[in-house]
């Protein structure tokens, strides 16, 4: 491989014509600028210079290598502008979170978007294990867990909380206890299992045996279509109120009042060590609000 200080140094001595010039230029003495044209030359096995008394010439290979020397320096000047940039409206950033979390997300990243055609926002809802392990790997640029992964390499913020809703028929009278809502039968999701052991446990202690015992009515694993099943009266569920926020028939359920409400927090993970860019600062501020908004 060329050397690039032996390039640089070529290139000043073609744009001055001369050795002292160049040397002063280039902050070195001439007999430093005249080693490095010997080096370069030994390197290339070529002449890069034509003396003609005190003046030179460049040679048709001193002119290739004067060239490649500007087209560096254009090259160099162009990433470092391309790395001082740091455009929120500019670039791709990609977020990993629940599904629910990406329903009440998606709207926004799409209105941002919309505004600065130069953006770029990935949206993809994971469970809790894949979204730590993308963003350790650096498959994702940020995400939105339920707990703190204590992680040496991770960066996480607390920013909020939300919670976990029971979820009953509108316009049914269902009696907050254990035994209506298993005549109701559950509307299962993947998550719904460990809500039920969260929440019920809390509020139903001395009925509820576990959630492998629950009376389940029917099973969905589309987030948005959980709610729906239980708007049409056909059983209740568990949900974070991130997974209503977009439900087109909200007047349709009712969220129950619980004696003890159950909530999970919402952490906001990057990976540690890398300054964030303006893109993700600024949708860092948007889960943050959203995550308010939920508590």
């Amino acid at each position: 491989m060329l050397n690039a200080t032996w390039i640089e140094t070529f290139t000043v001595l073609a744009e001055e014509r001369h050795f002292t010039r160049a040397a002063e230029r280039l902050n070195m003495t001439q007999p430093g600028v005249s080693q490095h044209l010997r080096k370069l030359e030994d390197q290339l096995g070529q002449k890069l210079i034509s003396k003609e008394g005190k003046r030179f010439t460049l040679t048709s290979a001193g002119e290739a290598v004067r060239d490649l020397g500007l087209m560096r320096r254009a090259e160099e000047k162009a990433l470092r502008a391309a790395i001082a940039r740091d455009d929120p409206d500019a670039g791709e950033l990609r977020v990993a979170c629940s599904g629910s979390f990406a329903m009440l997300f998606y709207p926004r990243a799409i209105a941002l978007m919309r505004d600065a055609p130069g953006l770029a926002i990935h949206v993809e809802a994971a469970p809790q294990a894949r979204i730590l392990a993308g963003v350790l790997e650096g498959r994702f640029d940020l995400g939105v867990l339920g707990e703190d992964p204590r992680h040496p390499r991770i960066e996480a913020q607390h920013i909020g909380q939300e919670e976990i809703c029971l979820v009953l028929p509108a316009g049914r009278d269902v009696p907050l206890q254990f035994d209506a809502l298993e005549a109701l039968g559950l509307v299962a999701h993947p998550d719904v299992f460990s809500y039920a052991n969260d929440v019920f446990a809390l509020n139903f202690p001395e009925t509820f045996s576990g959630a492998d015992r629950l009376t389940i009515r029917t099973y969905v694993n589309q987030i948005g279509q959980i709610p729906s099943p239980v708007a049409a009266g056909v059983g209740y569920t568990l949900l974070p109120r991130s997974g209503l926020a977009a439900f087109p028939q909200a007047d349709q359920v009712h969220i129950a009042s619980l004696p003890q409400p159950r909530y999970h927090d919402l952490w906001a993970v990057s990976r540690r060590g890398q300054p964030p860019s303006a893109r993700l600062t600024r949708i860092m501020a948007v889960v943050r609000d959203l995550a308010v908004a939920l508590g």
